[in-house]
């Protein structure tokens, strides 16, 4: 299966069975670390504020785990994972510190990072400034595609449960193409990474191979036909090499070739699955190492010993859900019961990340049959009566323990429209607001994309979209150039006062039902802007989906073994999205610049122009709608919306719109001055109505 590791390192295919035999083998924690590269100074050399110059290094952390602590047992399958001498579960993560040379001049806060697919962050300059230590390290272990280990990415080493016989641990596990066309076969992928397991044999008649012709946005699929076990084959083919082609259990090749009008799905039979839950307490036990510990069990010293008082963690997409679910799993909770994050900071995560899940996919996003929805998405015990689960929260264990961090989180509008962001605020009922607890600030960024986007002041449309997924389709609307940045910059340095010296941050800022922000899809009041079909955007609208897993999943805890593939959809969740106000703008959120002088309708969806998805949502891609330039473009276009001339007169008019909107930002908390000043200055060097007169 693809979660065995093709190891590329000499020290990696004896990691699991190397580590150091424990001083006190009652506590299982990290035994080990080697830095297997240092830079310093790093960053070509360069100062940073009063701390001077930084260096990194890269290395690795060799932990193991008591299956029976408390603390662990939640994890899925480590009962079933091999055990060392001393009784444990070993593994592997690797690290990246970035820190002053001169440990003195740092400031006692330490990020630590989460990888987004096994990518290796580095704390920006305005954290290196202010003396801040960055830790990045790996947590997921199933090594597919970009998470396998290379020197520049972050990922963990675990291992795979067998019986207690011995014997293999096998499971159903499926794969989804579409857009396909032609005779060459294609892989399975998962978001952008590989599927990572294989069929246990390359006999067809032990799989099922199917076409859909049509499936609707709240799972009900249409036009479904088996392929023969004699029409397909796991093989490498193409028209120089035809069916069936050569055999390859990652690719699938079929007669006749793919259908580009048909989406194809295989269901097969898997082993060895991954315990990839290890990931949560791997995490956990590298961050508890470097906040607390002086040196290994081998003696060597941790490079940042004693300088360490507080730790935010931090993680968009993907890695917000992971902070999400290792919360509520209870794991910043370390083994000895202390607190490891004083602050956590999920990004544009609206789930948790099904992970602690025997064959999980921790690529999948937000597609069809991808989980990550299931138990409480909310901060404060609510009920569930739709499906039937009791009240409970995220935080439930660390409330039961007093180790809730303080919480920030910060979403937008690609996550209200493709998501599934309104359930964790107003529950599966969707009638009354969750009210949020005191350690936690919510922002919504009102019309933005996935993550932000390039921001600046052009007329020049950009490009539509790819969506996002595997040859998902590509947007009909130029994407959205809303940013995330200059926000972010300003909830960082009031996240470190909060964390650092108790100093509450700006009150929470988002659409609700009790302001009337957050609404029904076919409510929210778009205009009828030129280019938008008819029950758009209300139609496309991606609705949360409970499914069923099977009898041994656990819905609250989101962990568990599913037996059922792909799972039938048991409710539609009812969803809320932002009311926007006449341009199509969304209402309710914290203000940027550009939303607040902007330049067109900015969209937290994007609609798929062709391939099996056409007419349907683009995923989780978002779109811009420009402003006509004159009154006389837009009334031929019949664009209800004001025109950049209407709006703003000439250049200057919309210099000072922008120097209008940074003010109110920088008066409310969420603009920097710095910010402001750069943002205006950008819009005085813009093509924004550059050839009006702008005398006055």
């Amino acid at each position: 299966m693809a979660s065995h590791v093709s190891y590329r390192f000499p020290w990696a295919a004896a990691a699991l069975v190397a580590l150091v035999a424990a001083a006190q083998p009652a506590q299982a924690e990290i035994k080990r670390i080697v830095i297997d590269k240092k830079v310093s100074p790093a960053f070509d050399g360069r100062t940073f504020g009063s701390a001077g110059q930084y260096e990194t290094l890269a290395g690795r952390a060799f932990g193991e785990l008591d299956p029976n602590d408390p603390h662990n047992r939640v994890i899925t399958d480590l009962q079933l994972a091999p055990r060392n001498a001393n009784g444990k579960v070993e593994y592997v993560a690797t690290f990246y510190l970035v820190k002053p040379i001169d440990m003195s001049k740092a400031s006692g806060l330490m990020w630590h990072d989460v990888p987004n697919r096994g990518g290796r962050i580095t704390i920006p300059e305005a954290e290196r400034a202010l003396g801040d230590i960055g830790l990045s390290s790996g947590w997921q272990g199933d090594n597919s595609g970009n998470t396998a280990p290379d020197d520049d990415n972050d990922y963990a080493i675990v291992p795979m449960a067998k019986n207690p016989d011995g014997s293999p641990v096998t499971g159903l596990v499926f794969g989804r193409i579409v857009n396909a066309s032609g005779p060459d076969s294609k892989p399975l992928i998962v978001n952008a990474n590989p599927v990572p397991y294989k069929p246990v044999a390359l006999d067809t008649t032990k799989a099922r191979l199917e076409t859909h012709t049509a499936e609707t946005i709240d799972g009900k699929v249409s036009g479904v036909r088996t392929i023969p076990a004699s029409d397909w084959a796991w093989a490498r083919c193409s028209a120089s090499n035809p069916f069936p082609g050569t055999p390859d259990p990652t690719q699938i090749c079929v007669k006749g070739g793919f259908d580009p009008t048909l989406l194809y799905q295989v269901v097969f039979t898997a082993q060895d699955p991954s315990v990839l839950g290890i990931g949560f307490a791997a995490f956990r036990d590298v961050a508890s190492f470097f906040e607390h510990v002086d040196r290994d069990e081998a003696g060597a010293m941790n490079p940042v010993a004693n300088r360490i008082t507080w730790v935010i963690s931090r993680g968009r997409s993907q890695s917000g859900r992971f902070l999400r679910q290792l919360l509520h799993l209870g794991f910043n909770q370390d083994e000895r019961n202390r607190q490891v994050y004083a602050g956590m900071w999920p990004i544009i995560a609206s789930g948790r990340l099904p992970l602690n899940v025997r064959f999980a996919t921790p690529d999948a996003a937000s597609k069809l049959y991808e989980g990550g929805m299931e138990g409480p998405a909310w901060w404060t015990p609510w009920a569930d009566p739709v499906r039937n689960l009791q009240a409970a929260s995220v935080l439930d264990r660390c409330n039961a323990t007093n180790t809730c961090p303080k919480i920030m989180e910060q979403l937008g509008g690609t996550e209200a429209w493709a998501l599934y962001m309104s359930p964790s605020w107003v529950g599966t009922t969707a009638e009354r607001d969750i009210p949020l607890p005191a350690n936690v600030r919510r922002y919504y960024m009102p019309s933005t994309p996935h993550g932000g986007g390039p921001g600046g002041f052009s007329v020049v449309a950009a490009k539509p979209p790819q969506c996002p997924g595997p040859a998902f389709g590509r947007g009909i609307y130029s994407a959205n150039p809303m940013p995330y940045t200059e926000t972010t910059n300003a909830l960082r340095v009031h996240f470190r006062t909060w964390v650092m010296k108790d100093v509450a941050p700006p009150p929470s800022r988002f659409p609700s039902l009790a302001n009337g922000h957050l609404v029904d899809p076919s409510a929210t009041g778009f205009p009828a802007v030129p280019g938008v079909p008819a029950g758009a955007p209300a139609s496309i609208v991606s609705p949360m989906l409970d499914y069923d897993w099977g009898p041994n999943f656990n819905y609250m805890e989101g962990s568990g073994v599913p037996t059922k593939m792909p799972p039938a959809v048991k409710h539609v969740i009812k969803m809320k999205v932002p009311r926007v106000d006449a341009d199509g703008n969304e209402l309710g959120g914290v203000p940027i610049v550009l939303r607040e002088a902007p330049l067109g309708t900015y969209l937290g969806w994007n609609i798929v122009a062709d391939g099996f998805h056409k007419g349907k949502i683009c995923n989780y891609a978002a779109g811009m709608i420009p402003f006509a330039t004159t009154r006389a473009e837009r009334m031929a276009n019949n664009d209800p919306r004001p025109s950049l001339e209407e709006r703003y007169r000439n250049h200057d008019g919309y210099v000072d719109a922008v120097k209008a909107a940074a003010a109110k930002a920088v008066s409310e908390g969420f603009l920097l001055q710095t910010d402001a000043d750069r943002l205006i200055a950008a819009a005085q060097a813009s093509n924004v109505l550059a050839t009006q007169n702008t005398s006055r």
